[in-house]
């Protein structure tokens, strides 16, 4: 049989359970078929074969978290073509520059996102349709899509594109056997995933992810995602909890934060069995805060939008609070100092992974695909710190470590003691520079509803130096109503540093 996803992902499900549900619209509480799912697919296979798509031909998707998205990913992967979901929430000026990088022929849109994508398409030299993916009319006939493409395990099934926080955003580009080894490794290997589970995830699928939580993980093991089209502000995630009885639930940490903070009942996610974080470190404050008011742990880990998903994961049960946990199986981690020798434990060093959901490379950028590849491993851009136990602790990316009096000092280590503090909701911590020209933390937070504004920077230093090494206590801090963030919940440090 072809090597092609959509055999295992969408055609083996639906017809070992065709009436089985895939899909459950959040708001509306709609269902999606299995079966619905092989018939959308197919119809999506038809219509880009009727607009003469070929194999390996991009087409990018700016759509919203719906069955339609599903339908024009695996549409495209059927016929061989390349889906490049993009995030929905950035500008005209990134749309532009998207289209034209990756040389797409066709782009999908839900209409929310007409004012900025639209106008970005016009004038694109390689593009030559457009569709609105809420149109079901555009779809063509299922019984005339082709034969799903024969591709090999090494082809090139999907992109994504990194955020671009420092500098412009990158094509990562993944194969179709990826999503096998990300659901096998981490969806049944950590997760247990199986078709008694629903998942909610708050990321969105145009996300690694959320790709993976919503968009293969729940297909390759029986599951049932809840998509939600819409923002994730914490009273609508947790009416949808409270309705759709999710048993497994993604979020990120500045959601977990948020949630914390929102006056919601204790028993809101009493169907959930496991929590899980991605997208940047949980700190421990957080982690301790879910656990005693909602009965759930949360389990971190870390992965890239060119490892898929995740790599590096706590285990249910067996959480470390503040650890990214261990590596998964089929995962090789190495931590390096800047001369690429090993680092000893306790020692921090850049992460390096080896595995089998790692890129073949970024589209189109020989050298920082060069710089990013080192033989079997992936140079993520962390800093890391291998503990006694086995376990990761993430240190911060590696260009915002921070010398203060020519001691290391990571940004991570002091937002989670600023967490520590009741009447802290978020806090980021960023290189400042003193009168004498030397580097300093300088601290951003934001404060919980009611908190004392005025004596808070005091209060944050003050526990800062009580708990950390006097050096490590931010010399500024800032009170703030939210923090700068990319589409995928990371904080934007280099705007607060600037």
């Amino acid at each position: 049989m072809s090597a092609n996803a959509v055999h295992r992902f969408v055609i083996e499900p639906a017809e070992a359970s065709p009436d089985a549900t895939a899909i459950v619209d959040a708001a509306s509480g709609q269902h999606t078929s299995r079966a619905e799912m092989v018939a959308g697919a197919k119809a999506a296979a038809a219509g880009l074969a009727e607009r003469g798509v070929q194999p390996e031909q991009r087409v990018m998707m700016c759509a919203a978290d719906t069955p339609a998205f599903l339908w024009w990913f695996w549409g495209a992967m059927w016929i061989g073509a390349v889906p490049v979901p993009v995030s929905t929430m950035v500008r005209r000026h990134d749309y532009e520059f998207l289209l034209h990088d990756s040389r797409a022929v066709g782009l999908v849109y839900s209409p929310p996102f007409a004012p900025e994508v639209l106008p970005a398409a016009d004038g694109q030299p390689f593009l030559r349709w457009t569709l609105d993916d809420s149109d079901e009319g555009l779809l063509g006939d299922p019984s005339a899509a082709p034969e799903p493409f024969a591709a090999v395990d090494d082809d090139v099934a999907f992109w994504l594109y990194t955020s671009g926080t420092t500098g412009q955003p990158k094509g990562a580009m993944h194969r179709h056997i990826d999503m096998s080894v990300c659901t096998d490794s981490y969806a049944r290997g950590v997760l247990d995933m199986g078709p008694d589970d629903v998942v909610y995830s708050v990321p969105k699928l145009f996300f690694a992810y959320g790709l993976g939580n919503s968009g293969y993980f729940s297909s390759g093991t029986g599951a049932t995602a809840v998509l939600n089209a819409d923002r994730p502000e914490p009273a609508a995630v947790a009416e949808h909890v409270r309705t759709h009885r999710p048993t497994l639930f993604f979020s990120v940490p500045t959601n977990y934060a948020q949630l914390l903070a929102a006056d919601l009942p204790d028993d809101t996610f009493s169907s959930v069995r496991q929590g899980i974080s991605g997208g940047e470190p949980l700190p421990p404050e957080i982690h301790r805060r879910f656990a005693e008011r909602f009965g759930v742990e949360i389990l971190d880990g870390i992965g890239t939008t060119e490892l898929a998903h995740i790599a590096i994961s706590n285990r249910p049960g067996a959480s470390v609070p503040g650890t990214t946990g261990t590596p998964l199986d089929g995962y090789e981690v190495s931590l390096r100092d800047e001369h690429g020798n090993e680092v000893a434990d306790g020692d921090p060093g850049a992460l390096h992974v080896a595995g089998g959901s790692v890129m073949t490379g970024y589209w189109n950028r020989t050298e920082r695909t060069r710089a990013a590849l080192q033989g079997r491993f992936l140079a993520t851009g962390d800093t890391y710190m291998r503990n006694p136990d086995g376990t990761y602790t993430y240190m911060g990316r590696s260009d915002d470590m921070l010398k203060v009096g020519g001691i290391w000092v990571s940004p991570i280590e002091v937002e989670g003691c600023i967490l520590e503090l009741d009447d802290v909701v978020l806090a980021a911590v960023v290189g400042g520079v003193d009168d004498a020209g030397l580097t300093k933390p300088h601290a951003f937070v934001v404060p919980t509803e009611g908190a004392d504004r005025d004596t808070l920077p005091e209060r944050v230093q003050a526990h800062v130096r009580e708990r950390l090494a006097a050096y490590k206590y931010p010399r500024w801090v800032d009170v703030v109503e939210e923090l700068p963030l990319t589409a995928t919940g990371k904080v934007k440090r280099y705007l607060l540093r600037d």
